[in-house]
């Protein structure tokens, strides 16, 4: 069974694998949509995403 945080993980890493340097501009441009829409879990869900798309930055670097 996969987790919560496992699959932010998952979508975070898909993001990386489909945007590279600018899944974090794609991310950016989704918290702000959701939080226009007045959509508070999507901003969260965004969010957390977020978080984990800066963990794995800093550990591996930008994507070549």
């Amino acid at each position: 069974m996969v987790t919560p945080d496992q699959f932010r993980w998952a979508e975070a890493l898909s993001l990386e694998k489909l945007h590279g340097e600018a899944g974090a501009h794609f991310v950016a441009e989704r918290i702000g949509a959701q939080a226009l829409a007045g959509d508070e879990s999507g901003v969260e869900r965004f969010l957390q995403i977020a978080d984990r798309l800066k963990a794995y930055m800093c550990v591996t670097g930008p994507s070549a």
